[in-house]
């Protein structure tokens, strides 16, 4: 039943009306009666008796006789829901798109084949899974040449068998394209695959290029983003078998494709790809949970690697793709940290300026070339937070004490959370009325470069307007972490600025979050050979600096991971946080069989009145922690205990 009660988390027994008989299959839409209200459920299974010894009652209605729930994501989402402490009506609620009837109406005929919009296109059927693609393997192995261990991985494809990669891209690199060649390389073998990417933007590269590896009509395109009829289009076109490969984003990691050979996600470490709603899963462990589950290859690519992915590599359940030394000196831009002694011999001020000499200088020499200049600002807005002038105080609304900040150079600053103006702001420590940046945004740093730099044209990337391209002339594009477009030929400087607001962030991934966002900037870059620099605004000694100018992203990984290791982090470890007010969170504590060796951290803070206990055990423990949690909750939820209690397993942030 679709009840996400946690002590109602297991099936019931119905019968089927005669007139059901038929067309009553499992995986159907049914409506049934249950505590007097009429409800959503599935049929699971048929069976001939059931062990229940009370009454049974009948189904109310079967919704629509189109199968949509198909068994093997039925044990996935049971795996997803074990494993997240949560329920499984929850799963199946994010795996399945709400049933939209005049689509399902349409038979094959209105099936979404290959189309990132849903529209339909000339129909394939399932025997034209192992196709021709438009380029072929020698042309799909051409791109994975520059890694030793590549050919061998899309070899490995075609022959049907399921290898297990983690995937360090290079600089520059296609990574739609090759992705795009393993499932090419998958679809040879009569096999289907599931790709998630970020965001609609990855999509559309991604969308693009399978296009152009498999053809039209071959492949479908999930995403939250599309209408409602758009995607249960697609969604039935994947599960009716009508074409063997669906990409998207975290839409798709439940996408129903029928003999599953591959499953890849790019950018794992990209908290997109973690579900905002319970139970909390991450598409990267979906994904995984899939390939254990189906015994199908892997794919987990990016220019950083995150600490998972290392673990899955030092495990030996994944092996590396990774490129040799003399590809990657030739493929990467030329890195220039600020911070080292002979550049503070020259510019003192480089330390403590926003937009050092040499940055300054690298934006000109690209500009002179007639090439963009990319700057990144991990702040939108014009000053997203401000201080007082004199004593350096931050500056806080009067009424709900949210930071203020200045939407424009004229503009009275207003406060971030409530909206409340303070035009008549003072300062309560010294008492002072003029206000100075604490962090620079983007539309700012774009005026201050616009002023810099008078004759090249400025353009901004960001929440309003986000840049999918921009043409190889001189200009300067601000844009903030994941909104960087693409530019012909490359960059010829990329400017990493304000690194500072993301490393000192209160993160456990901080470090490996920054490094994440420079290296996709920084791959945006022309190579060094041909003039591409990278200039960093931060210590050229921090480990994360490090990594970047050697292009080194597994080395980071590790060692990341080995710190986390020593301190008990994930994922290391397995830790589950509570979330609620401090007297639900006890009484949920005070429920849950903890199993021995789990040890409770905090409480620490939530906001809102609320505090959080984080749980941490060992990953041999994490299924029987989550069981507690979840049978826990199921007893709070039996008795209608009136304060909720979020549950979150392996948050993506723990603080």
């Amino acid at each position: 039943m679709d009840v996400p009660l946690a002590h109602l988390d297991r099936p019931f027994d119905y019968l089927v009306p005669t007139e059901y008989d038929e067309t009553a299959r499992p995986g159907t839409r049914v409506k049934v009666r249950f505590s007097g209200q009429l409800v959503d459920g599935w049929v699971l299974e048929r069976v001939a008796e059931s062990a229940h010894g009370g009454r049974l009652a009948y189904l109310q209605r079967l919704v629509s006789p189109e199968p949509v729930l198909a068994p093997e994501i039925v044990r996935l989402a049971r795996a997803v829901a074990d494993r997240y402490a949560g329920g499984l009506a929850d799963v199946l609620r994010l795996a399945v798109p709400p049933r939209h009837a005049k689509v399902e109406k349409e038979g094959d005929a209105g099936d979404a084949l290959g189309t990132g919009d849903g529209r339909p296109t000339a129909a394939g059927g399932p025997d034209t899974a192992g196709g021709t693609a438009a380029g072929g393997p020698d042309t799909a192995d051409d791109g994975w040449r520059p890694y030793p261990t590549g050919p061998a991985f899309l070899q490995a494809l075609r022959d049907g068998r399921s290898p297990r990669a983690v995937w360090s891209a290079l600089a520059g690199e296609d990574w739609a394209a090759r992705i795009a060649a393993a499932i090419g390389a998958t679809a040879r073998s009569g096999r289907g695959a599931v790709a998630v990417v970020a965001d609609a933007r990855d999509l559309d590269r991604l969308d693009a290029a399978v296009t152009a590896e498999l053809g039209a009509g071959r492949h479908v395109a999930l995403s939250a983003a599309l209408g409602p009829a758009k995607r249960y289009r697609a969604f039935l076109a994947a599960r009716r078998g009508r074409v063997p490969v669906v990409i998207g984003t975290r839409a798709a990691m439940f996408a129903p494709v029928s003999r599953l050979g591959l499953v890849a996600i790019w950018d794992d470490g990209d908290d997109l790809h973690g579900e905002p709603r319970a139970p909390y899963p991450h598409a990267r462990e979906v994904l995984l949970t899939r390939a254990q589950q189906a015994d199908t290859a892997v794919l987990v690519g990016g220019y950083a690697r995150t600490g998972e992915a290392q673990l899955l590599v030092e495990t030996g359940w994944a092996r590396e793709i990774v490129a040799d030394r003399v590809t990657i000196r030739a493929r990467t831009p030329r890195v220039v940290p600020i911070g080292d002694d002979p550049q503070l011999a020259r510019d003192p001020a480089a330390e403590s300026a926003r937009l050092p000499s040499i940055a300054w200088e690298a934006a000109r020499a690209a500009l002179g070339v007639d090439a963009p200049v990319l700057v990144q600002v991990p702040r939108r807005g014009y000053l997203p937070s401000v201080s007082c002038a004199t004593c350096r105080t931050p500056a806080r609304c009067a009424t709900c004490q949210g930071p203020l900040a200045l939407g424009s150079a004229r503009a009275v600053p207003a406060c971030r959370w409530c909206g409340r103006p303070a035009a008549a702001y003072a300062c309560p420590v010294c008492g002072g009325r003029r206000l100075r940046a604490a962090v620079t945004g983007a539309r700012r740093t774009a005026e201050e470069l616009g002023r810099a730099f008078p004759g090249a044209p400025v353009r901004t990337s960001g929440r309003d307007e986000v840049l999918s391209a921009v043409p190889a002339q001189a200009a300067l594009v601000v844009a903030t972490p994941g909104a960087e477009p693409v530019a012909d030929g490359g960059y010829g400087a990329v400017l990493l600025l304000d690194t500072w607001a993301l490393l000192t962030r209160a993160d456990l991934r901080a470090s490996e979050e920054a490094l994440r966002r420079w290296m996709a900037a920084a791959a945006l870059a022309r190579p060094g050979e041909t003039g591409g620099r990278v200039v960093v605004v931060a210590d050229g000694g921090l480990a994360a600096v490090q990594a970047l100018l050697r292009w080194d992203a597994a080395w980071f990984a590790a060692r990341e991971l080995a710190e986390r290791r020593a301190l008990g982090f994930p994922p290391a470890v397995r830790m589950a946080s509570v979330t609620g007010v401090p007297a639900a969170v006890a009484d949920l504590l005070t429920e849950a069989r903890l199993p021995a060796g789990v040890e409770q951290l905090g409480p620490v803070p939530a906001g809102e009145g609320q505090e959080r206990m984080l749980l941490r055990t060992a990953r041999s423990g994490a299924v029987e922690l989550a069981r507690a949690l979840h049978a826990a909750a199921g007893v709070r939820s039996a008795r209608k205990a009136n304060q909720p209690v979020r549950i979150q397993v392996d948050p993506h942030e723990l603080f």
